[in-house]
């Protein structure tokens, strides 16, 4: 019994069984943060830049969508999963990384920044990157396992043009 306790806590093999699904738009810049128009108003805010992006491709577990950095007319910088799916798991980080999608595993870890908790395994969704971080610094984004050192899925960053 203490066995399979273990083994349901630390594993989470029960992940496997259900999606984790998410649903998020294509982000716009902050309430409030549009230009000043005549009369006090905002002008609607600008639809974001995309500077870079790539395809998913499978590492540990099956991968597939695409990736998208985009400049938000406020400044900020989010990294968007579109058509995202990977399998569920215990742990799952988003990451930027130095190294690039088809690399060695563990050259991921060596050289990231992270966005935070993969908000689900399926859908759209968007990770803010914290401000002074340079994007273009980073080959790839990707995500990876925390609990086990491992990468689901990656995907090179490319410039767009």
């Amino acid at each position: 019994m203490v066995v399979a306790a273990v083994v349901l806590v630390w594993f989470q093999p029960q992940t496997l069984l259900y999606d984790r699904r998410v649903d998020e738009g294509v982000p716009t810049a902050a309430p409030g943060s549009g230009s000043p128009v005549p009369g006090g108003a905002t002008a609607a805010a600008a639809q974001p830049v995309e500077i870079a992006s790539g395809g998913f491709v499978s590492r540990g577990h099956r991968t597939v969508g695409s990736a998208r950095v985009l400049r938000l007319s406020d400044g900020r910088v989010v990294v968007r999963f579109e058509d995202f799916a990977t399998s569920n798991g215990p742990a799952l980080v988003v990451w930027l990384s130095g190294n690039s999608a088809q690399g060695e595993a563990s050259a991921f870890a060596a050289d990231h920044v992270d966005l935070g908790t993969l908000k689900g395994n399926v859908g759209d969704q968007n990770y803010i990157v914290p401000g002074g971080v340079d994007t273009t610094a980073f080959t790839s984004v990707v995500v990876w396992c925390d609990r086990f050192d491992v990468p689901f899925g990656a995907a090179d960053l490319g410039p767009s043009t």
